[in-house]
């Protein structure tokens, strides 16, 4: 799917997405710190990814994990430093809520800080109970619950 706003572009086509932008935004962010270029691959290879694009320059990022029927979690939603407090990260997650997956599915997430951008789409702050990992097991692979 595509959508197009002026010289802006958002696509859920993973061909075209810019790994090097995604993982080195997400080596910057509270939650993503940890992630290997290997890792950020693999969860763009297992989810819906909606990239976003200033003509053919990535500029943000959002990503549905899904089983397509039941449920999602939302993550790694952002926008570059540059493009933030233009609207932008409003537009993409209009796009993410119009997504045929996100309609049908209970879409979850978790975040930090930007409560009050998810509850103008229409989420609700409720507790999310999660089980901790195998740190000697899978110390590089931490589930994302803050994005």
């Amino acid at each position: 799917m595509n959508w197009e706003n002026d010289s802006f572009k958002i696509s859920t086509d993973k061909s075209i997405l810019d790994v090097d932008v995604i993982h080195n935004f997400l080596k910057s962010s509270y939650w993503g710190t940890s992630r290997t270029r290997e890792d950020v691959e693999k969860t763009i290879e297992n989810s819906v990814c909606f990239g976003l694009y200033q003509e053919e320059r990535q500029i943000g990022f959002a990503r549905l994990v899904t089983d397509e029927v039941v449920i999602s979690w939302l993550g790694d939603v952002f926008a570059i430093p540059e493009f933030q407090k233009k609207g932008l990260g409003k537009w993409l997650m209009e796009c993410v809520i119009s997504h045929p997956v996100t309609k049908r599915t209970k879409c979850l997430l978790g975040t930090r800080d930007a409560h009050q951008l998810y509850e103008k789409y229409g989420w609700n702050r409720k507790e999310v109970m999660s089980r901790p990992e195998d740190k000697e097991e899978n110390s590089n692979h931490q589930m994302d619950t803050t994005s």
